[in-house]
């Protein structure tokens, strides 16, 4: 039997490891035009993605992304144990309505732009204790489901803040398994909710930047690591404001990662050439980073180890119309090269 070994108060440590077999990206038009255009497998030039709305076009872009991580691993629908899945939308709608058609097993999840973090935790824990040989972890997000959800209708043609970030038109998917593959997750760290008592549903980096130090400092001391025990430690979609402000609460712990981090966020639009203001968010932003980018250096073995951390914003229309704050969650994944 696989060793699960708890590490301090949010951490495990897995002896026997949980290999990714395969990662997929499909991503909208924007992201498209992004730095990272080269390393996503599919970009639409359709934000529908060919449906009548975007919220079944983000359904159908998470169908198409799961299909093709299993089609990549060289599996069937049939293979996969479980799907643990989510998005921003009401009740997952993206989701549900998105995978109904693959008769699979599935834990729908929400962590709001931390959901994938939570989802290869989640199916990662579920390998390694011998429930599933196979599963699959995924999600999605839409800029204009997300913006017409959470903001304004597209239609009104707001003034977006500087501090404002873009919401990720994009789909990430990986498959887990305990056969042995290039890549590997041999440890995770569970989030908790954190509140600063921020109410600027603009200002997602401040929002969450909280729970990404938060995070960090607590992997760091579960596993008695410095943070230059990784190549890099990587955060979801914290941006340029939430970068700094996460670097400076860890300044204040006495933890310096300014030389390792990296922020997905940051990573996937030029914020200047597309407008996009302090970065890229959302659960596709982390999702498709690591599929594509992050995957392909991690199997070169350019990458030999990363701290993976997805931010997410817990705010939802009722909570932010009742006027109460935007608390954050982080979720860690160690994901190393087997190169």
């Amino acid at each position: 039997m696989n060793k699960k070994i708890r590490m301090g108060q949010q951490s495990i440590s897995f002896d026997s490891p949980v290999y990714i077999m395969s990662s997929a990206s499909v991503v909208g038009p924007k992201e498209g035009e992004g730095p990272l255009k080269d390393t996503f497998d599919k970009i639409y030039d359709d934000a529908t993605f060919g449906k009548d709305s975007w919220e079944e076009g983000e359904s159908e872009m998470l169908k198409e992304t799961v299909m093709l991580a299993i089609s990549k691993a060289g599996l069937e629908t049939d293979d996969i144990r479980y799907l643990f899945a989510g998005d921003l939308l009401g009740q997952l709608i993206a989701t549900t309505f998105g995978v109904m058609d693959l008769n699979i097993p599935l834990f729908g999840l929400y962590g709001a732009c931390s959901t994938m973090g939570e989802a290869l935790a989640l199916g990662a824990m579920t390998v390694n204790a011998g429930y599933a040989d196979r599963v699959v972890a995924a999600v999605s997000s839409h800029f204009g489901g997300a913006e017409k959800q959470f903001r304004f209708p597209l239609e009104y043609g707001n003034q977006r803040p500087m501090s404002s970030t873009w919401t990720v038109t994009g789909s990430g998917a990986f498959v887990l398994s305990n056969e042995k593959s290039d890549v590997k997750i041999t440890g995770i760290t569970t989030g908790k909710v954190v509140d600063y008592g921020v109410k600027d549903s603009l200002n997602m980096g401040a929002c969450m930047a909280p729970a990404a130090a938060d995070l960090i400092y607590e992997h760091l001391k579960d596993f008695e690591r410095e943070p230059d025990y990784y190549d890099k430690i990587i955060t979801g979609d914290l941006g340029v404001v939430g970068r700094e402000i996460l670097c400076k609460l860890l300044i204040d712990q006495g933890i310096n990662i300014a030389s390792v981090h990296m922020d997905c966020g940051m990573e996937i639009y030029n914020d200047i050439e597309q407008d996009t203001h302090s970065g890229g968010s959302g659960c596709g932003c982390s999702a498709v980073t690591l599929a594509g980018k992050l995957m392909n250096e991690l199997k070169t073995g350019e990458l030999k180890r990363i701290l993976f951390v997805p931010t997410g914003a817990l705010l939802s229309t009722v909570s932010y119309n009742e006027g109460q704050s935007v608390p954050g969650i982080a979720h860690g994944v160690v994901i190393e090269s087997c190169v």
